[in-house]
């Protein structure tokens, strides 16, 4: 499925929903890198909000954009990923090349 990304300012979110797998990685770069390449947002987010599955590739997607970002001085925020996701992903380290935003949980918000 390809991803929804919009614009605001200076910014662009992809929003990424499914299984982020080999297959769906290749669709979605194509697209965001057409975007970034296009706008070169100073924040590109990446919405993970809707994600189910993730394997590796979705670690390389997530390098590939922040390398890409980066070329040109715009940085990668991460949202709404699942504590499992999270986790994924600071195993990696990612969290030392991009900002991994806390999202409220429910209790919080109650």
């Amino acid at each position: 499925m390809p991803a929804k990304i919009t614009q605001d300012e200076d910014k662009l979110t992809v929003y990424l929903s499914g299984e982020i797998d080999h297959h769906s990685c290749v669709q979605i770069r194509e697209q965001a890198d057409t975007e970034i390449m296009k706008i070169h947002p100073k924040e590109v987010v990446l919405d993970f909000k809707d994600v189910t599955f993730m394997d590796s590739s979705g670690i390389g997607l997530v390098m590939g954009r922040y390398r890409l970002a980066s070329s040109y001085g715009g940085v990668i925020t991460i949202t709404e990923a699942s504590a499992y996701l999270k986790r994924v992903m600071r195993i990696a380290g990612l969290d030392s090349i991009v900002n991994i935003k806390q999202t409220a949980s429910k209790e919080e918000l109650n």
